[in-house]
């Protein structure tokens, strides 16, 4: 039942923006032959914006059949990094900062952080039910 209220108070107070803008980043990527690699990581994240709590981020298992564990997956990520992560993550930490301000966007301000954290190497990364 938090966890309800918790993604619900998240969508009206930023979370449905937040989600949407990384459903339009990813959308763009795909729009261009080079930004393919990283669409569906944005699209990842996007999924996570809408619907945080009760959701965790993993590493995916290293699987020389999945390109985004392996070293192409770490050339992604440096490549996001530099182009894009950065400056992404630095944001959700600034957020994040102006939510701990007050005791009840704590919560928030801890799931910003995971989206910084997320933001600056987003390739192989999985999100999954909290158990």
């Amino acid at each position: 039942m938090i966890r309800l209220l918790l993604n619900i108070l998240w969508l009206m107070c930023g979370g449905f923006v937040c989600g949407c803008a990384w459903l339009l980043g990813g959308l763009l990527m795909a729009c261009t032959i080079v930004g393919l690699p990283w669409t569906m990581a944005a699209w990842r994240i996007a999924g996570f914006a809408f619907w945080p709590f009760g959701r965790m981020i993993v590493e995916r298992p290293h699987d020389p059949a999945d390109l985004g564990t392996g070293c192409f997956g770490l050339g992604l990520n440096l490549i996001w990094l530099i182009c894009a992560g950065w400056y992404i993550a630095l944001a959700h930490l600034l957020t994040a900062v102006f939510e701990f301000v007050s005791i009840i966007g704590i919560p928030f301000a801890l799931k910003d952080l995971q989206f910084a954290q997320l933001a600056l190497m987003p390739v192989g990364k999985d999100i999954v039910e909290r158990p």
